[in-house]
């Protein structure tokens, strides 16, 4: 007889081993679903991430000023408007200084700075269009001594207040971020590979920033409201170079500009 003594039938031993093993699986997934992790996955969309995307609008901006703040550098790249001016700008901002070009409508310049020092590069119409709009002969005579040199200006001098806020990253970043007004927490999203929170203004300098979710909470992009431009943000804390320029590159703005001689 094949039943057993009690009555019932014995399973096949190779059932109860397949039988064992899928109640190991059964548990080993119920598991790993606790730790968010594989068997089904999970629908959390900050599940891995720096945790920031679940926090208010306002918290989220607090905690990606403050990462920037706290950075040592960064590259800003992408285009700015500022009242009737659009500028390109392609900038590596360094605690002491910071370095490289900015477009215009009309020309395009590079910038350096370490410490108090500025230096402008540019070519001969740059020059010559800084003191009138319609130079005279000698202002291009000037300026033709200045085409494609390190021009040093002095920290009073208007340039020098004009364009030496391109490369001050405190001041750059305080204007860029300075999102106004009622804050509002948009949808998650991907820019260039990394996971984001999306927060956004709708009043004052409105616009829309995407802050990383890996990591520090670093800014990654700012869209500002009304067509005033999109800016990139790259390479936080990675050490930037200022180094200065030779010699016989650098040019003494104040004794030269707009000097005939």
């Amino acid at each position: 007889m094949s039943a057993t003594s009690s009555g019932t039938s014995r399973r096949p031993r190779s059932v109860r081993r397949r039988a064992g093993r899928a109640t190991t699986a059964v548990t080993a997934c119920a598991g790993l679903a606790l730790a968010l992790t594989a068997c089904g996955g999970s629908d959390d969309p900050d599940a891995g991430t720096n945790g920031v995307g679940k926090l208010s609008a306002a918290k989220i901006q607090q905690k990606t000023v403050a990462a920037a703040e706290s950075a040592n550098s960064v590259h800003v790249t992408g285009k700015l408007v500022s009242g009737r001016s659009t500028y390109e700008l392609d900038m590596q901002l360094a605690q002491n200084g910071g370095k490289g070009t900015v477009g215009t409508k009309d020309t395009e310049f590079s910038l350096l700075r370490i410490d108090r020092s500025l230096w402008v590069k540019a070519d001969a119409d740059f020059w010559a269009h800084q003191k009138d709009a319609a130079p005279s002969k000698s202002d291009n005579a000037a300026a033709a001594k200045l085409d494609g040199k390190y021009v040093k200006v002095p920290a009073e001098d208007r340039t020098y207040k004009q364009f030496s806020g391109f490369t001050e990253k405190e001041s750059l970043l305080e204007t860029l971020l300075s999102l106004h007004g009622s804050l509002s927490r948009g949808a998650h999203g991907e820019l260039d590979g990394t996971r984001t929170i999306r927060i956004a203004a709708a009043q004052g300098n409105g616009g829309t920033l995407d802050v990383s979710l890996k990591g520090e909470p670093y800014p990654l992009r700012l869209q500002r409201a009304g067509g005033a431009g999109v800016v990139r943000f790259a390479d936080w804390g990675t050490h930037i170079s200022l180094e200065r320029p030779a010699d016989n590159q650098v040019v003494d703005y104040g004794e030269n500009l707009g000097s005939g001689n």
